[in-house]
């Protein structure tokens, strides 16, 4: 039976189909029509955002770092430009197959490898890590014909910092190192943290860290257009970086390496200020190091090097060692005796030798003394005893109180990180200093050793030459500081750096000539006599010995006994000239035995070089630094005829050329990829 189909039927159900796939299809033309409204309307700008960032990419340029240099224009600090093999450790894989293979192209030292490493255990995996700098024209050219070889490898141009005089005032320059975890979460607090984009170093100590805002500069960007492959075509638009600007110090190079070179290869620690002003012309830390080590990151045998020694070189000894200051300290303390109304100048102490208190024997000149002993001998020739029976007659708190304002125990306020107080006893610092009741308590016997600079005195020679300053300077106290200047980087405008006026702390004028007669006494009639014999000048100064180790009341001190480090320090507090002091000081040999012996010689050449222009003979310096004492050996020199010292830049040079460790002629530089 044939059947028949219901066209209608099948009809109506194809245009029910056919409605069905039309709406399908309108719902996705809609669909995507929407879409289409949404992305080039709703969402225009940032997808324009996107795609532009897809084609440039904002790169940070470092600003060049500041110079910074000395009162005559001698470069201390400065930048010079090299090439850099750089390892970005995510990019590479396995590291030491990398570096092999790397090795074979470009020497790579077991010490690179040890400061890369050490580089590495301190940052992230994804930063660019130098693995050698300093690249000679031939080194890049040979990398960059088998850059393929190595991925996550580049060669960059960079700016380094540089310290022309290596050692010499390395403790007061500081130097940089790449921004540490804590430093990066410090900035970041801060508004500055914009400002460090695209650079990795910051200063880590003395001036480079103090000054840090002014030697660093404003980081500029640049907007570059990339490729597919994120390497860099042009540069569509830029903002410059500015330089830092260049500080300039009150230091005085010359008389610096003079110090040094005075100390040779003894421990110790001088400062020098100008009286009038609180400049500091000299800030001598012996022994010292080269900040040029870590620069590029210190490698792991340098550093172990420095830091176990037990010379101990990274110790600021000016700023932060603490030492009792000995017969240092018997000037001042006759000061207090004059102001506070407890001796008079012609007052009588009869000095037979030692002087008995509560059953303990206190030492002196031996057995026979100095007999009858006023205030200007009891300095000149440095009485135990006068300062026994004073220290005694005063007490603990009224000395405390008196030599605050001389800012013994305090902190002066020098413009570099770091200082430490030291300890000026009181019965309130001995109440917290120590936990146990029977501890705190004051006892009279305590004070007595106070008045020779020993007991619980300690003090940093920065301390002891700020007191000197003020004494030198009629009572008046200025703060230390050692920037003189800031020079802009772009205009050149060199501005003063402000600082506070002078204090005056109303001394009576007649109580101040009285100790600083008896200052030029020691140097004329008593312990420095012999030092300063033939000297073009009049000085005054006070040699100080004071104990490392405490010896036991019934022994006597014997330097060939002891093991090095415990015998005593040597120290000089001075100023010059007598009549208007230009320069105060105060140091200490350590471990040296005799002030006059080992510590006032080395005033005596620096008041030469300031005051007379003179600068020691070959023989002479060989003389101080064997500790052999007396006035100087040989002929001095001119400063002028002396070869070797530290000059500015010769007119028509600049400061770069200066400073840098040699030429470094720089190709164009590669241009590196974008990281995304």
């Amino acid at each position: 039976m044939t059947e028949f189909k219901d066209v209608e039927r099948e009809l109506a159900g194809f245009r029910r189909r056919l409605v069905v796939v039309g709406l399908v299809v309108l719902l996705a033309f809609a669909g995507l029509f929407a879409r289409l409204v949404v992305l080039q309307v709703g969402r225009h700008e940032d997808l324009r955002a996107q795609a532009e960032r897809n084609r440039t990419a904002i790169v940070p340029v470092a600003p060049t770092r500041g110079h910074i240099l000395d009162r005559n224009g001698v470069v201390l600090a400065s930048n010079y430009s090299a090439y850099t093999l750089e390892i970005t450790p995510s990019k590479v894989g396995p590291l030491e197959p990398a570096i092999d293979a790397l090795s074979e192209v470009i020497e790579i030292t077991p010490r690179d490898r040890r400061r890369f490493r050490k580089l590495l255990d301190e940052s992230r995996n994804f930063e660019s890590l130098p693995i050698r700098t300093r690249l000679s024209d031939e080194e890049v050219a040979r990398f960059a014909a088998q850059r393929y070889r190595f991925p996550g490898m580049d060669i960059k141009a960079r700016l380094f910092r540089h310290y022309p005089q290596g050692e010499l005032g390395a403790h007061v320059i500081g130097y940089i190192g790449r921004i540490n975890a804590a430093e990066k979460t410090r900035l970041e607090e801060t508004d500055d943290e914009g400002n460090y984009k695209g650079t990795e170093y910051i200063g880590k100590l003395g001036i480079e860290q103090s000054y840090e805002a002014e030697l660093h500069g404003k980081t500029g960007v640049e907007q570059i257009e990339t490729s597919a492959g994120g390497r860099a075509v042009r540069r569509l638009a830029s903002s410059k970086a500015t330089p830092g600007n260049t500080v300039v110090l009150s230091i005085d190079a010359r008389l610096q390496k003079l110090v040094e070179d005075l100390y040779g290869e003894r421990r110790g620690a001088l400062v020098a200020l100008d009286p009038k002003t609180g400049e500091v012309l000299a800030f001598v830390s012996k022994p010292t190091y080269d900040p040029n080590l870590f620069v590029e990151g210190i490698d792991q045998e340098s550093w172990t090097a420095l830091s176990e020694s037990l010379a101990r070189p990274l110790l600021n000894r000016a700023l932060r060692g603490t030492y009792p200051p000995g017969s240092t300290y018997k000037p001042f303390m006759g000061l207090a005796a004059l102001e506070t109304g407890k001796r008079r100048p012609g007052d009588i102490t009869n000095d037979g030798g030692s002087w008995t208190f509560g059953g303990h024997t206190y030492r002196s000149h031996g057995d026979g003394g100095l007999g009858a002993v006023d205030l200007h001998r009891s300095i000149v020739k440095s009485s135990n005893v006068y300062y026994y029976s004073l220290a005694n007659d005063m007490g603990v708190d009224a000395i405390h109180d008196f030599m605050v304002p001389l800012t013994f125990g305090q902190l002066t306020g020098l413009d570099i990180n770091g200082e430490v107080r030291g300890v000026l006893p009181s019965q309130a610092w001995k109440r917290k200093a120590y936990r146990r009741p029977e501890h705190q308590k004051w006892y009279a016997g305590e004070t007595i050793s106070l008045g020779i600079g020993q007991g619980y005195n300690t003090f940093t020679m920065l301390q002891l030459a700020q007191a000197t300053a003020i004494l030198a300077n009629n009572g008046i106290k200025h703060r230390p500081h050692l920037a003189l200047a800031v020079e802009d980087s772009v205009t050149g405008e060199r501005r003063p750096v402000v600082r506070e006026p002078g204090v005056n702390l109303n001394y009576k004028p007649e109580n101040v000539a009285i100790i600083r007669r008896a200052l030029v006494g020691v140097t004329q009639e008593g312990t420095a006599t012999r030092v300063f014999s033939g000297a073009a000048y009049l000085s005054g100064g006070k040699t100080g010995t004071a104990q490392a180790v405490t010896i036991g009341q019934k022994s006597k001190y014997n330097a060939a006994a002891l093991a090095e480090y415990q015998r005593d320090h040597a120290l000089y507090m001075a100023f010059a000239p007598a009549d208007k002091p230009t320069i105060a000081l105060a140091l200490i040999v350590e471990n040296a035995g005799w002030g006059a012996e080992a510590a006032a010689p080395i005033a005596r050449r620096v008041f030469d070089f300031w005051v007379a222009g003179l600068y020691p003979s070959e023989a002479d310096l060989a003389h101080v630094r064997a500790g052999k004492g007396g006035p100087p050996v040989g002929k001095p020199r001119p400063i002028a005829e002396v070869p070797d010292l530290p000059a500015p830049p010769s007119v028509g040079a600049s400061m770069a050329d200066a400073a840098a460790p040699g030429p470094v002629q720089l190709a164009q530089t590669p241009v590196p990829a974008i990281a995304r």
